[in-house]
C-alpha cells in the first residue's frame, strides 16, 4: 500500500491539494522548495532542507517541492566524502526522498504557483543548480533555477536562501544584499568564508552574520542565513533557519492582508 501511495503521488501526479493555494486569500500561504538532490556533498542538506519544511508547516504555509530534472554532476559516497565510480542519478529522483514523492518538476514552476520560493543549502546548489563549484564567480546557472529567481523577483514576492544556495541569486539578481557567514579568523568554524570575497568581487553586498541571524534585503525581498556554512551544532542550524523561514512568512502574510 505504501508503494503504491508513493507511485500514485510521484512528481508526475502531483498531489490536487497542494496546487493552487496562491490564488486564493482564504487559504494557507504557499512555498515553493528548491531542491538541488538529497545529500549534503552532491546535492541539498538534507537537515536544511528539513528544517525548512518544518519551520513553513510551522508557519502555517504549504511547502511544495521542486527540483530541476537533470543528472546530478557526479555521486558523492558520503561515508568516505569521494565521487563513487559509475553511478548516475537524478537531481528530481533523489530530491524526491526529501520531499516524500510530493515534488515536481522545476520546469513547472511559475512564479503565480507560490507566494515565495525557499532555496535550501548543500553543494547540489553549487554543483547542480549552478556550477560555481567548479568555476566560483564565473559560474553559470541552470536556466529554470534563474529564471524562477527572476520571475519571484519581478512579482516582488520573497526569496529565502541559505548556506551556499545565496550565491544564485549574486549571479542572476544585481543589487542585492545577502550573506553567507562570517571571515573565519582562525576558529576553523568557517570552512567556506573564502566565499565571501568571491560574492564581493560579482559586487554583491555581503553581510556578516552569524549562524542565529539572518539578512533582509528590503529592497529586493530577499532573506538569507549562513546555516551550513558554519560549523555549527544542528540544533544551531535549524533556529538559523527558522529565523529566516518566520521573517520570510512576515513579508507573505503583509502582502496578503
Amino acid at each position: 500500500m505504501l508503494l503504491n501511495r508513493v507511485l500514485r503521488y510521484s512528481y508526475k501526479s502531483f498531489p490536487v491539494q497542494y496546487q493552487s493555494y496562491a490564488f486564493y486569500s482564504n487559504k494557507p500561504p504557499t512555498v515553493a522548495v528548491v531542491l538541488s538532490g538529497c545529500g549534503v556533498y552532491d546535492g541539498t542538506e538534507i537537515h536544511e532542507a528539513a528544517a525548512v519544511l518544518s519551520h513553513l508547516s510551522r508557519e502555517g504555509a504549504e511547502p511544495l517541492c521542486f527540483a530541476p530534472d537533470i543528472p546530478q554532476l557526479h555521486v558523492v559516497d558520503h561515508t568516505k566524502g569521494q565521487p563513487a565510480e559509475n553511478q548516475i542519478r537524478g537531481v528530481l529522483t533523489e530530491s524526491a526522498r526529501i520531499a516524500r514523492g510530493y515534488i515536481q518538476s522545476l520546469s513547472s514552476l511559475q512564479a503565480s504557483m507560490a507566494d515565495a520560493v525557499v532555496f535550501p543549502g548543500g553543494f547540489g546548489a553549487a554543483k547542480n543548480l549552478s556550477d560555481w563549484a567548479i568555476k566560483g564567480p564565473d559560474c553559470a546557472v541552470n536556466e529554470d533555477v534563474a529564471r524562477v529567481l527572476k520571475e519571484f523577483h519581478k512579482d516582488k514576492k520573497p526569496i529565502a536562501l541559505c548556506c551556499i544556495a545565496p550565491v544564485l541569486a549574486a549571479k542572476v539578481l544585481s543589487d542585492i544584499k545577502i550573506t553567507v557567514g562570517q571571515m573565519d579568523k582562525g576558529t576553523g568554524k568557517w570552512p567556506y568564508a573564502g566565499t565571501i570575497d568571491q560574492l564581493k568581487s560579482l559586487g554583491v553586498h555581503v553581510e556578516l552574520k552569524n549562524v542565529n541571524e539572518i539578512s533582509f534585503d528590503s529592497k529586493n525581498l530577499i532573506i538569507t542565513t549562513p546555516a551550513f556554512m558554519y560549523d555549527g551544532k544542528f540544533h544551531e542550524i535549524s533556529d538559523g533557519i527558522g529565523l529566516m523561514i518566520k521573517k520570510l512568512m512576515n513579508v507573505v502574510d503583509g502582502q496578503r492582508k
